[in-house]
């Protein structure tokens, strides 16, 4: 599993900072995808065991979330590395363009974001999106988090 970039990001999770994880190797190639240079495989850094786990003990007591920008296509890595953030206290996103991931992953995540980028239908900030954003444990849809009124 390889990262192009690592973020502390505030608006992806309401209500949580998040120490985001841009993966690299998406197959979804969405057209008008804001970021295609994810998708070549194998671009990026590697993401480490060592590399992780230093970056979630930095921001310990400041982050309070770990989120994955895609890599349900390294289904054993991710969730190994949803675990061990678990493990040390965080709450666990995956934000993917998928409609459906393997339950395996689905039972470390505390939110999930799905659906395709359909720009004539926007993201989350749209009311008219196809995509979703939810509280896993309660399969509850909170997409009204991200409209502005």
């Amino acid at each position: 599993m390889n990262y192009s970039d690592i973020q502390i990001v505030l608006q992806e999770i309401p209500g949580e900072i998040s120490i985001c994880f841009t993966i690299t190797g998406c197959k979804l190639h969405c057209e008008g995808c804001h970021s295609p240079y994810l998708w070549k495989e194998g671009s990026g850094e590697k993401l480490i065991n060592k590399k992780y786990l230093q970056t979630l003990q930095k921001y310990k007591g400041f982050a309070s979330c770990v989120l994955f920008m895609g890599g349900e296509w390294h289904r054993q890595e991710l969730v190994e590395n949803l675990k061990r953030a678990k493990e040390m206290g965080y709450k666990t996103g995956l934000y993917t363009g998928l409609d459906r991931i393997d339950n395996e992953i689905l039972e470390e995540l505390t939110w999930l974001k799905t659906g395709a980028w359909i720009s004539k239908l926007g993201g989350l900030d749209s009311e008219i999106t196809n995509q979703k954003f939810i509280e896993v444990k309660t399969k509850t849809i909170l997409n009204h988090l991200f409209i502005k009124k």
